[in-house]
């Protein structure tokens, strides 16, 4: 059939039947293709994160906690100025304070769990800070059920800790959970961030605040030790594994899949991280420490499935676990 149109003549074919109903069947498994592929790329990110983690701690005999975070910080601060390019113009003095905040919260956050896995196991370290998203899920949860999984997660934490933390470190505990509240700020400062400052730009100028907020603890503790080719080298391979590569991996991610699945899929961080200190580090650990962060990972993905939808909502800078390690 023909329809006249203006100046030129368009043809109209009927499709055969069924076939619009086929199209809907591709396109329904072509989107579970893309999140299965999503789910990969969280899940690949991190696992990438955490044995970045585990190399960081190989690098504590050499430059020291600190010292590793500057070089993390730095060498990642300097890998994303040159990919993002970011713009310093045009923004106001709240905009700077903003990202200034973010910048130093993210050298804190670093420097508390990194002192941390210097202390104690890192699958318990990465247990106790995930405490901190779990509050904030708790609170943004505003339900009954949201408290029954912050006391699930409770009872992992005395578990991990034997009704004491008897077994583990006092001043590695801590550190964790100084590292838990960081988290927790971290996340609002990066919606806040990511809200003024486009693409992954904010993110570049705080990871260049907070390597400059920690470079004089870093140059303190390990002095000239840190340009050492080795230790620089090391470096690199944690700055890509813990910052590059998963931050790429999860931007992919978040395109793709909700942000409520995004943040169950992060939940399982602890099992991660006990898994890359077992096989990097050698650090075994009890069936009651195992059972412990089973019930932490199970209070963070309920916490996070009992959020109203508007709490769960893509953010313009996603909070990730690439943030840890």
């Amino acid at each position: 059939m023909r329809i006249p149109t203006v100046g030129r003549v368009t043809t109209v074919q009927h499709a055969p039947r069924g076939s619009g109903t086929a199209r809907r069947g591709a396109a329904v498994a072509g989107d579970r293709g893309k999140s299965r592929g999503a789910v990969l790329l969280v899940v690949g990110s991190g696992f990438s994160v955490q044995f970045g983690a585990a190399v960081a701690a190989l690098l504590f005999p050499r430059v020291g906690p600190a010292g590793v975070v500057t070089l993390r910080l730095g060498l990642a601060a300097v890998l994303l100025l040159v990919v993002c390019r970011p713009t310093l113009r045009g923004y106001g003095r709240t905009d700077w304070a903003v990202v200034v905040t973010f910048g130093t919260a993210l050298a804190g956050m670093n420097l508390l769990f990194y002192e941390a896995i210097d202390r104690i196991p890192l699958g318990a370290a990465v247990t106790l800070e995930v405490l901190g998203p779990l509050a904030l899920a708790v609170f943004a949860g505003r339900r009954a059920a949201s408290w029954l999984w912050a006391a699930l997660a409770l009872v992992g934490v005395i578990l991990l800790g034997r009704g004491g933390f008897s077994g583990l470190n006092v001043a590695g505990v801590a550190f964790a959970l100084g590292a838990a509240g960081l988290w927790a700020g971290y996340i609002l400062l990066s919606a806040r961030t990511g809200r003024r400052f486009p693409q992954m730009d904010g993110l570049a100028l705080a990871l260049t605040v907070g390597a400059v907020v920690i470079l004089p603890f870093g140059a303190l503790t390990a002095g000239p030790a840190l340009l050492a080719p080795t230790t620089l080298g090391l470096g690199a391979v944690v700055a890509v594994l813990s910052a590059a590569l998963p931050f790429s991996l999860e931007l992919l991610s978040l395109r793709k899949l909700p942000a409520a699945t995004f943040a169950i899929l992060t939940s399982l961080a602890p099992a991660i991280a006990a898994l890359a200190g077992y096989l990097v580090l050698h650090q075994a650990l009890n069936l009651t420490e195992c059972l412990a962060i089973a019930l932490v990972i199970a209070a963070s993905i309920g916490a996070v499935r009992s959020c109203p939808s508007d709490a769960t909502s893509p953010r313009p800078m996603a909070a990730s676990s690439s943030s840890v390690a």
